[in-house]
């Protein structure tokens, strides 16, 4: 597969966010992380999304947390190194593309909700079985989906991996970061009700 000229442009000046970035808070990581960008290589193809919307998840005392019960066989990279890829399936069908982060010996991950895509998208829409922007990515099943994510990159090391990693992005000035309750989680009132969800306002590809 032939590269188109613009994607190798990305790779020149890249700057490949560092572990000590995920080794913080789940809930900053998550705000910081918005504005970054997701790099997808797949053989010779490149696919690139910039993240809108992300939710962040701490340990055993966040109720919504996969965490929450302890460590079990599934969330184990919640509590293994920071800038780690989790992915995890729900309702049989879907996939959820997480980056552990959190300070050194607690757990804790952001899920990624959102992308707007910038490079690949051909390969993104048949991935995606035709569909067009901004449907490709507003979502978590969405843009796990078409960018290829999956179990087989489940606790891949996003600082040292070639596969899938993040680089440094920008939010511009006249976009605006905003924080509410994460959608439709589990556990109590608080846990509900917590604003850990952070997306631009008004971009067209938060999730709906």
């Amino acid at each position: 597969m032939t590269i188109p000229q613009e994607q190798k442009i990305v790779n020149s000046g890249e700057q490949r966010l560092p572990r000590s970035f995920y080794t913080r808070d789940p809930i900053v990581v998550a705000r910081e992380l918005v504005g970054t960008k997701v790099i997808r290589r797949l053989d010779e193809a490149i696919l690139v999304g910039r993240i809108v919307e992300t939710e962040g998840y701490r340990g055993p005392e966040d109720r919504a947390s996969h965490a929450r019960p302890g460590l079990t066989i599934r969330n184990a990279p919640m509590f293994g190194p920071p800038g780690h890829a989790y992915v995890y399936l729900i309702y049989g069908i879907h996939w959820m593309f997480n980056i552990t982060a959190h300070p050194r010996g607690v757990a804790g991950a952001v899920l990624i909700r959102a992308l707007e895509p910038l490079e690949g998208l051909p390969i993104m829409r048949h991935n995606r079985t035709g569909i067009t922007r901004p449907q490709l990515t507003n979502g978590p099943a969405k843009l796990a989906q078409a960018l290829a994510i999956d179990d087989s990159l489940n606790g891949l090391d996003l600082c040292t991996g070639d596969q899938l990693y993040l680089i440094k992005g920008v939010v511009e000035t006249n976009e605006r970061i905003i924080s509410g309750p994460r959608l439709r989680v589990p556990g109590d009132e608080s846990a509900r009700n917590r604003p850990w969800r952070f997306w631009i306002a008004g971009n067209a590809h938060v999730s709906r």
